[in-house]
């Protein structure tokens, strides 16, 4: 059985001839033809591509056991004795010189699958992704964290490489990027850009971020803070003057607050809140909803900082972030999932239909999309005079 298995897992690059990738670059090029986001391949059973949202089979033929077990060791050559002990192996697969791949190659019960990601080489500015104006705010800052959160394929690296892009053409600065792997690749411009990959520049987020506050760094792109010492080092790091960006795998800036608080044993939590508060600039949360034109619209959920929102994080009172957020709006360009969902439907880029099936309170989208209970229409009443006298967030919270 061992020898089976020694034989099965061994790789003799001279006797590999790639047609089993050839036949897989052939699917990746339907599947970008396509304009599609994955492409799916599972021993015994068909190709299948992310389509518009919905996963589709790009053919009846069966990609067999064999030939899923030729694939990895065609793809992965060298790099094969680290599948067989890890049992799953990130890397970025390039197709050719205007496109890139991000994969994961992994053991299930039936063989090998493996899940290509594309990645556009070219990235796409704020602007240029429909994006709410504010979010070029947080290219501005000099300093705090910026947390960009949402389900997987929800466009967080879209939308931080837009932000770190924006930057990088109009501030001298130092940017490091610490991800797995690396997916839109920074050319320096004004700025100069250190990227580097979990398990090929590095061992491990934490230990690059630690590294990185010895690197001279203004900006500190974290890609994903997944354990309690990554998440104390981004803190410590936006807390002693450095501007950090990290993503999450949270659905709203309320569950954001709370899963980071979470993470730390019970007696430290009101230290890390009152860290928080003070170093939060604004959480970005990503769905990605279908438009009708067959494509898909980001609506984002944006929290701004403000000194009520860091009242509410100090005094464990998460639960009127939302509210707190959609009351910001006019004043300071935050907004709920479902503002931003009616601004979308509101500019006929998406059905009424899909804004139902994405909105975090359709009984209240639905009263929004009938005039009643807007806090846009509620703000109309005021004249641009007496909204500034609501600048000041307590004046604010008490006539919201």
């Amino acid at each position: 059985m061992e020898h089976q298995k020694d034989e099965n897992f061994h790789v003799n690059i001279k006797e590999l001839n790639y047609e089993v990738l050839k036949k897989i670059r052939g699917y990746l090029r339907r599947m970008v033809d396509a304009g599609g986001s994955d492409l799916h391949i599972k021993a015994n059973s068909v190709v299948r591509a992310r389509v518009n949202g919905e996963v589709i089979p790009l053919s009846g033929e069966i990609f067999s056991k064999e030939d899923a077990l030729t694939f990895a060791k065609e793809l992965l050559r060298t790099r094969f004795h680290e599948l067989v002990e890890k049992k799953e192996l990130d890397l970025v697969y390039p197709f050719d010189e205007q496109t890139r791949f991000r994969i994961n190659i992994f053991f299930q019960m039936e063989g090998i699958s493996a899940v290509f990601r594309l990645i556009p080489v070219k990235i796409l500015t704020i602007d240029e992704l429909n994006l709410p104006s504010i979010v070029h705010s947080f290219a501005q800052m000099e300093r705090g964290l910026v947390l960009v959160t949402g389900v997987t394929g929800s466009g967080k690296s879209t939308t931080l490489a837009a932000i770190i892009n924006e930057i990088n053409w109009n501030k001298r600065k130092h940017i490091i990027t610490i991800e797995d792997p690396i997916e839109f690749v920074h050319k320096d411009r004004k700025c100069i850009v250190n990227q580097r990959s979990v398990g090929q520049d590095t061992i491990s987020f934490s230990s690059a971020l630690r590294a990185a506050l010895r690197e001279d760094p203004d900006i500190i792109l974290v890609g994903e803070m997944r354990d309690m010492e990554t998440i104390e080092i981004a803190l410590h790091a936006a807390d002693t003057g450095h501007l950090v960006f990290s993503t999450l795998h949270t659905l709203d800036a309320k569950e954001t607050i709370n899963r980071i608080v979470s993470v730390f044993p019970s007696v430290e939590q009101n230290r890390v809140r009152m860290t928080l508060s003070s170093v939060i600039k604004g959480v970005i949360s990503q769905r990605l909803i279908p438009t009708v034109d067959g494509k898909r619209a980001a609506a984002l959920e944006i929290l701004v900082r403000t000194a009520r929102i860091e009242q509410l994080i100090i005094e464990n009172r998460d639960v009127e972030i939302p509210d707190t957020v959609a009351e910001g709006k006019e004043l300071y360009g935050s907004q709920t999932f479902d503002q931003g969902i009616l601004d979308l439907y509101l500019t006929g880029r998406i059905s009424r239909e899909e804004a139902f099936n994405y909105a975090t309170s359709p009984s209240d989208l639905k009263l929004k999309m009938e005039g009643l209970g807007d806090s846009v229409n509620r703000n109309k009443m005021h004249s641009d005079e007496e909204l500034k006298a609501f600048k000041d967030d307590e004046v604010f919270a008490l006539k919201s």
